[in-house]
């Protein structure tokens, strides 16, 4: 219940629950390698989920998810393939730092920017359904690969960092953002969990009963999204990212 709790809470905001599922999969006692690489399945499970909700609601932007998530997606398999290099305790660390990180995006005040009139290079202006904005690419791609390097390695979606990024670095508005952060999110799990798996780290034991759970997690928040304001749950996930880093970092030094 815990797992379906997660990626119903995390999908209503278009984050992936990874800075979520791995402490909890490391509490039960599963290895922080394997328990990246179940996060990383349970991160895709979800999102796809979340993601046929939103899209039939036609608030996923495929075309700015195509442009601007290729480089997170290659840099989450190198994470992923080469993870296995580093110590579980600074796995540990590395989470519980980007979790503290996360915690504080998540308390921005993002403000949607007018739209830019002017044409310049690197600046990719889109018109969506009823909105229309304006994607600094030179902002959009650099921050998206590191992001999804770290993010693949510690079996992580991202997804605290891509929204951000698209509400204040592109101005998308903010529901057309959890959608389409929900789509990127699957494509960088996915290549994250690829390369976990060519790694050897894949527990399938663990993973597959707990999979469930989270699609009908995913489906729940999907849905609940759509009614709700997702500005409203940004404290709280603020509050509970904060705790996951506090707890990770003991569990890392213990």
């Amino acid at each position: 219940m815990i797992i379906s709790g997660i990626a119903t809470l995390m999908t209503m905001t278009g984050r992936g629950g990874g800075n979520f599922y791995v402490p909890v999969l490391v509490a039960a006692g599963e290895p922080i390698h394997e328990a990246a690489t179940t996060g990383q399945f349970l991160l895709l499970a979800t999102a796809c989920a979340g993601m046929l909700v939103f899209h039939k609601h036609k608030k996923v932007d495929w075309k700015l998810a195509f442009v601007i998530d290729p480089p997170t997606d290659i840099m989450a398999f190198v994470g992923g393939y080469f993870a296995h290099l580093v110590s579980g305790t600074a796995m540990k660390l590395a989470l519980g730092v980007l979790l503290v990180v996360a915690s504080f995006c998540m308390v921005l005040k993002v403000k949607e920017h007018p739209l830019r009139r002017e044409h310049r290079v690197g600046f990719w202006r889109r018109k969506f359904g009823e909105d229309e904005y304006t994607v600094n690419l030179w902002v959009a791609i650099p921050i998206t690969a590191v992001t999804g390097l770290v993010a693949g390695a510690v079996g992580i979606s991202g997804g605290s960092f891509k929204i951000p990024l698209m509400v204040l670095a592109c101005g998308v508005p903010m529901r057309i953002a959890v959608g389409t952060s929900s789509a990127m999110v699957a494509a960088t799990a996915l290549m994250g969990f690829i390369g976990h798996t060519a790694a050897g780290d894949f527990n399938p034991g663990w993973t597959l009963p707990i999979a469930c759970l989270a699609v009908a997690g995913g489906l729940v928040g999907g849905r609940l999204s759509l009614r709700t304001d997702p500005k409203k749950l940004r404290l709280l996930f603020a509050l509970t990212t904060l705790a996951a880093a506090i707890f990770m970092v003991c569990h890392a030094l213990c």
